[in-house]
């Protein structure tokens, strides 16, 4: 199976390698759990170390935030997107919880990145977050627009991170109860101060790790701890 590399110190080592090329993850957590920071830098460390073109869409946060925050750790995202290896759309904002309305403006926008996709030839993909794409709808419907949502994002041939806020509950993966289930993968991040740790839920064609791991927020970005073990009962 051809596996994507994070790029991301330990991360790899639990995962057999890599993500499975083409494969959609979810990437769970609290706020401040770190999500964020690790979807970006598998967008910049694809560009830098791989050369893999990537996209992070945002549904949250301006772009210009987001070029912020990855500029914190010293990343050299300028000259990345001046060779079209890196690119940041930010999703208009959803005001509208009718369904249909919804889905309508789901469907424009999937076709905005559809051509940003393509515009630089984009092999990995980032949605921050699902939550925020959910949060003024009912589940049922909900549902079915992000299945449908997975379906067209598969046929991009993009191997993709997806964000979900949960409620800091160590077995909650997602905020609606539903994303999980419409994804190849689910890693989930914890955050019980002072200490981080991570944990893959599951990872579709992959012998993953079954143990929770501590990891650092650093200068350079997620480093994980690969060597290291987190009793699960330590995590509240």
């Amino acid at each position: 199976m051809e596996r994507v590399k994070t790029g991301i110190n330990g991360l790899d080592e639990l995962i057999q390698g890599g993500i499975p090329k083409g494969s959609s993850v979810l990437i769970s957590g609290a706020n401040g759990s770190g999500k964020s920071i690790l979807s970006m830098q598998y967008i910049y460390e694809g560009a830098k170390q791989f050369q893999d073109p990537g996209l992070f869409v945002t549904v949250e946060s301006n772009v210009k935030t987001i070029a912020w925050n990855m500029e914190s750790f010293d990343w050299d995202i300028a000259n990345l997107q001046d060779k079209d290896l890196m690119s940041i759309y930010r999703v208009r904002s959803f005001g509208d919880s009718s369904p249909d309305k919804m889905t309508a403006r789901l469907d424009a926008e999937f076709g905005v990145i559809e051509d940003k996709v393509k515009e630089i030839g984009a092999k990995r993909l980032v949605v921050d977050s699902t939550t925020a794409l959910g949060v003024s709808m009912e589940r049922g419907p909900f549902r079915s627009l992000l299945f449908g949502f997975m379906d067209r994002l598969k046929k991009l041939d993009c191997t993709t991170l997806l964000t979900a806020e949960t409620r800091n509950i160590k077995t909650e993966f997602s905020a609606f109860g539903v994303e999980e289930f419409v994804v190849d993968g689910v890693i989930a991040l914890y955050f019980t101060p002072p200490h981080r740790s991570i944990f893959v839920r599951k990872m579709r064609g992959t012998a993953h790790d079954k143990n929770v791991h501590p990891f650092e927020i650093t200068e350079n970005g997620i480093l994980v701890k690969s060597k290291e073990q987190v009793l699960w009962e330590a995590i509240k």
